[in-house]
């Protein structure tokens, strides 16, 4: 079987320009990752997966939606850091605070033409769709090497450490999680939320290597 290659790397020898293009990159995969969030939400068919464990836990909680994310990603971040070496990098921060607002800017732009009032036949292209954008966008970050969304890194993390089974299958058990959990606290779980689970993890991984060849060029790394 074919060696699988393995997400963490070592960007120790980045300088300032490079770690700038690095940023700038990753800046781009996540705007594209969140303008397939933002179809997919609008579609009003389902909350992504992780989306229904954070509102599970503000249930139980009593805390805002908005406010349990960010405990909840600082919390992964911490225990990245603390656990792992070669993964939590500066772009995880901009990912744990930056998707928020390009989010509220694509609602903003769209959600007059894409709505839960839309005919199904819109909502459903525009869920599908989503995924797809969305999984595209997060193999861009992914391969810029200048860090992933706390959030994402579950799965990339355990892809490294389980060499036997392919990120794909690792994603899809990651997203199986959050929104069994999430259910089971109370989270809001729809036709979306199901087609999510078991689309972006093989769409991620169709993603990377397409993606990987374009990124490498632009940075000047191998």
């Amino acid at each position: 079987m074919e060696k699988k290659e393995k997400f963490a790397s070592d960007t120790s020898g980045r300088n300032a320009s490079a770690w700038a293009k690095a940023l700038i990159v990753l800046l781009i995969g996540l705007t594209i990752a969140h303008l397939g969030v933002t179809l997919f939400l609008l579609s009003g068919l389902g909350t992504d997966t992780f989306t229904v464990f954070i509102q599970g836990l503000s249930r139980v909680f009593g805390l805002t939606v908005g406010t349990v994310h960010v405990i909840v990603l600082c919390i992964l971040m911490i225990v990245m850091l603390l656990t792992t070496r070669g993964y939590v990098k500066p772009g995880t921060v901009v990912c744990a605070f930056c998707g928020g607002p390009i989010i509220d800017l694509f609602t903003w732009m769209m959600g007059g033409y894409i709505n839960s009032g839309s005919a199904m036949s819109v909502r459903i292209v525009s869920m599908v769709l989503g995924c797809v954008i969305l999984s595209a966008g997060m193999s861009i970050v992914i391969n810029s090497n200048a860090g992933t969304g706390p959030n994402d890194l579950v799965a990339v993390i355990l892809s490294d450490k389980i060499e036997s089974v392919q990120f794909r299958w690792i994603r899809v058990g990651c997203d199986l999680f959050f929104v069994v959990l999430g259910f089971i606290l109370g989270g809001t779980v729809g036709a979306g939320t199901v087609v999510a689970v078991f689309l972006t993890g093989p769409l991620v991984q169709f993603w990377l290597p397409k993606t990987k060849k374009i990124i490498q060029s632009v940075l000047h790394e191998e």
